[in-house]
């Protein structure tokens, strides 16, 4: 089958930083799907893997943590789907990844493609919303029955996850969605998204939290945990509330934690596959929910790039429009994979 991969380490302008490979179908496992992949997007993540995962010639690495496409064949003990479904998925980070013609994914991580999406605009969803979901659902434990009353503040509001997050607090809560901007343009985005109300992220949040009118956030889900960010998050949340991170934070003084009895929780939406969790099949159930919203135009996909082709030009190109923190890009293999 037709590939995109690497042998080696190698810098972004570099050739042999991707390279067109053809490698042997893959057979699926008794839990998985072959699935005929047809759109990727591309995510920070790329990014990290590549500088960090290495390759051989004889054992070249294949990127890819977000898909959709239409499932070929599945392993024996598959039951939620069959061939000719469309999927999508964001995979895992132990198997060979989606910037390929064909994959193999575990069918308790995948869900339906949302019928009225185009497969590109599909494979803009499951990692975003996988991680926005499970954020504030699972991690920050924000009930369904919020009212108005329960801030649910979003920071990174100009990232993937940051605005599918609006999307999702807005539709599945009754709670004030406060979300962070750098810009005029990202806060009518977000605002057009669903968000109650937007502060600058550079500025005094518990100032601007006051001035709106609005108590103290009871969560706060964070992309981009800074020392900035962190000050302004212990400063303004409620007593006994709940933070939760998204990015690689290393080094955060922990003080406020005791201080207002706060409880801190890390998202890797990778996790469940990476440990084989006993809930595996949450990640289904998550992606089925999406696909609904999205069907009931409840929810957007946000594909601010879309480019053509899969090759590893193409995927570079992507890369580096990635690394410039250019949004979500989403690569549509069409039929041609």
């Amino acid at each position: 089958m037709k590939a995109v991969g690497y042998r080696g380490p190698a810098s972004p302008g570099d050739p042999a930083y991707l390279e067109d490979l053809h490698l042997s179908d893959p057979v699926p496992g008794p839990h998985d799907l072959r699935v005929r992949v047809r759109a990727v997007s591309v995510n920070p993540i790329d990014l990290k893997v590549r500088a960090r995962r290495p390759a051989t010639p004889d054992a070249p690495a294949v990127l890819g943590f977000d898909a959709a496409g239409v499932v070929e064949s599945v392993g024996a003990e598959v039951t939620l789907f069959r061939p000719g479904d469309e999927v999508m998925y964001a995979g895992s980070v132990l198997r060979p990844g989606s910037n390929a013609a064909l994959q193999c994914v575990d069918a308790r991580i995948a869900g339906a493609k949302p019928a009225g999406l185009s497969f590109a605009e599909a494979a803009s969803l499951p990692l975003t919303a996988l991680t926005a979901h499970e954020l504030f659902f699972d991690c920050l434990r924000l009930p369904r029955d919020a009212g108005p009353e329960t801030v649910a503040l979003v920071h990174g509001g100009g990232g993937g996850v940051a605005r599918l997050a609006v999307q999702l607090l807005r539709t599945l809560t009754g709670a004030t969605v406060v979300a962070t901007s750098g810009s005029a343009a990202s806060g009518e985005r977000l605002r057009a998204l669903g968000a109650h109300c937007v502060i600058d992220y550079r500025g005094d949040w518990r100032a601007q939290l006051k001035d709106a009118g609005l108590p103290a956030p009871a969560v706060v889900g964070s992309a981009f945990t800074d020392t900035h960010a962190w000050e302004q998050i212990g400063r303004c949340i409620a007593p006994f509330g709940r933070i939760g991170y998204i990015d690689d934070v290393t080094t955060l003084d922990v003080g406020v934690l005791k201080q207002k009895g706060l409880t801190l929780v890390g998202e890797g939406m990778f996790n469940r596959s990476t440990f084989a969790a006993p809930d595996l099949v949450r990640q289904h159930e998550i992606l089925t929910e999406v696909a609904g919203l999205a069907d009931a135009g409840r929810v957007q996909p946000i594909a601010d790039t879309v480019l053509e082709g899969l090759s590893a030009a193409t995927l570079a190109q992507a890369h580096r429009l990635q690394a410039k923190g250019a949004g979500k890009i989403v690569v549509d293999f069409g039929e041609e994979a």
